[in-house]
């Protein structure tokens, strides 16, 4: 089966140039791309960005440029519009393939093996419109959150009734998706034109999980510093 990966990262954001900002002596998109460059189930490297430093930091790294038009260059910008562009543009040159690998540039926490046991799982069964990294937090419960109704808090889970524990061990386990990798069956994601489970409706209905510890999104400068200690742990290569 063929499989290819997609990095995405747009140039405008709040952290100027977060993308590529240096960790260790490498700008942060390279983290993902490397891991996807060595994991073993990967066949071609595509990047997706409005920004010249993303494209040319993506491209020494073996991966084919894909300049995004402007429309998909704004902090509105929906990630399901970047990915259909995309798989156009790949269309028009070769086999899209039957595994899409999405990967965020803000995100270092990604490694091969996660990689190539996502797409394994996958293989092993083509019903999966989707596997994606999960992690386990329930200090962020829904069940926890309260949402804001003619100027007081009220519970965000409507209809629930009963005692809640407010011990997060007591609570039945939340995960979050892991916003690092996502694993996608190309053709189930077309035919089903990029609709499913809300809010990442291009994941489908039928989606599979890889538990991992943690998962670190660059948004503010701390997070660079997050970032670094988990590289320093965890990267071999």
């Amino acid at each position: 089966m063929k499989t290819v990966a997609l990095l995405t990262g747009r140039g405008n954001n709040t952290l100027k140039d977060k993308n590529v900002l240096d960790i260790l002596g490498h700008p942060v998109l390279y983290y993902p791309a490397h891991a996807a460059r060595k994991a073993q189930a990967i066949n071609a490297y595509f990047c997706s960005s409005d920004d010249t430093k993303i494209l040319s930091a993506a491209e020494s790294e073996g991966y084919t440029k894909i300049v995004r038009p402007d429309y998909l260059a704004l902090p509105t910008s929906q990630h399901v519009d970047v990915i259909k562009h995309a798989v156009e543009f790949i269309s028009k040159s070769e086999d899209i393939g039957d595994v899409l690998v999405v990967l965020l540039a803000n995100n270092v926490t990604v490694k091969s093996e996660w990689i190539d046991s996502c797409v394994k799982m996958m293989q092993d069964d083509m019903s999966l419109t989707a596997v994606v990294p999960v992690y386990e937090d329930n200090d962020h419960h829904p069940l926890r959150g309260k949402r804001v109704e003619n100027g007081r808090l009220h519970m965000y889970e409507k209809g629930v009734l009963g005692n809640i524990s407010t011990n997060r061990q007591d609570l039945p386990k939340c995960y979050f998706l892991s916003h690092n990798f996502w694993v996608l069956n190309t053709k189930k994601m077309i035919e089903s034109n990029y609709e499913g489970q809300q809010p990442w409706g291009f994941m489908g209905n039928n989606i599979g999980f890889y538990e991992i510890e943690e998962s670190i999104d660059i948004h503010k400068e701390i997070d660079l510093y997050i970032a670094k200690e988990w590289i320093k742990e965890n990267y071999t290569d």
